[in-house]
C-alpha cells in the first residue's frame, strides 16, 4: 500500500429498523487535524480524476453507490513513490480511505446510479488560494486504464 495511506472498515450494527454505523471518530488517528466536511453526488460512469494537495490530507467515505478509487503517490522522498493503488470502497464495501498530501487521486463511478462521496479534510478550501492541483483522467505519467475488464 502507499506509504502513509489508511483504511478503517466501518462496523455496521443492523436491526430490524435499518443500521447504525460510526463513521469517524477523534481517537481514530486518521486526520492529523479536522478542516472542513462536504458531500458529493457523482453520476453512474462519470470518472473524477486526478487531482492532489501539498498541504492537506483528503479521508474519504462513499455511503451511498460504489466506487473505484485510484491513488498514485507523487512523493519523490516516499518509499512508495510512482506507486499506484486501487480501492473498491461503497456501499458494498463501507470503507474510510485517508488520503495523504501528494498523493494524487481520483475516482469512477461503478454501477448504474449514482455515488455519494462524504469527504473530511484537514484544512477548510480555500477559494483565493485553493489547494488542488489538477492532473488529466488519462495522464501517461499515471498510466492507469479507467476501462472495465471482463473476465
Amino acid at each position: 500500500m502507499i506509504e502513509g495511506v489508511k483504511t478503517k472498515r466501518l462496523l455496521r450494527h443492523p436491526d430490524d429498523r435499518g443500521f447504525f454505523a460510526e463513521i469517524l471518530r477523534d481517537d481514530d488517528n486518521l486526520l492529523s487535524r479536522f478542516g472542513q466536511a462536504s458531500i458529493s453526488k457523482t453520476y453512474p460512469g462519470v470518472i473524477k480524476a486526478f487531482h492532489y494537495h501539498e498541504k492537506q490530507d483528503d479521508l474519504w467515505f462513499f455511503p451511498i453507490g460504489n466506487a473505484q478509487v485510484v491513488l498514485h503517490d507523487l512523493r519523490k522522498d516516499s518509499p512508495t513513490f510512482k506507486e499506484t493503488n486501487v480501492f473498491y470502497p461503497g456501499e458494498d464495501n463501507p470503507l474510510l480511505l485517508l488520503i495523504p498530501r501528494l498523493v494524487a487521486h481520483g475516482y469512477r463511478v461503478l454501477g448504474g446510479k449514482a455515488a455519494i462521496i462524504i469527504y473530511f479534510t484537514t484544512l477548510s478550501y480555500n477559494p483565493a488560494d485553493p489547494d488542488e492541483k489538477r492532473i488529466p483522467w488519462n495522464s501517461g505519467d499515471i498510466g492507469f486504464d479507467w476501462e472495465t475488464k471482463n473476465r
